[in-house]
């Protein structure tokens, strides 16, 4: 049993991408997974990727490009405010404007760049750089 899939996801991404492999499967599937990887795909880190409903949650084939340097779940949750997005870059990121911290906000998933745009805070969910 998983206790996070997110991290999970995250995590098989990771050592795929590492490993020098073209795509990955992962399973189970659920909105807040598909959301991340539609900010990845959005981003460039990733190529497409496609469900395949099984009946138990739902497969995700995610293709990799070979962008991903290091990506994770942030754990725990933080909650951000929309000036604090500062401090989380610099433990999270490796160096300024490089990467970007995935954000639940109360309009949706969305990256740290965007919610600081928008005025948003949140709760911290993923990085990738």
């Amino acid at each position: 049993m998983l206790n996070d899939p997110l991290a999970n996801v995250l995590s098989v991404m990771n050592n795929a991408d590492q490993k020098g492999m073209k795509q990955c499967s992962v399973k189970p599937s659920s909105r807040l997974i598909l959301s991340v990887l539609e900010i990845l795909n959005a981003r460039r880190y990733i190529g497409s990727h496609n469900v395949i409903e099984d009946g138990r949650g739902g497969i995700v084939q995610i293709n990799l490009i070979g962008a991903i340097n290091k990506c994770g779940a942030i754990k725990p949750r933080f909650s951000v405010g929309m000036g604090n997005y500062e401090k989380f870059e610099t433990r999270f990121l490796p160096a300024k404007d490089f990467g970007f911290l995935v954000v639940s906000t109360p309009k949706g998933i969305m990256t740290h760049t965007e919610a600081k745009a928008k005025g948003f805070g949140g709760r911290l969910l993923a990085y990738c750089y």
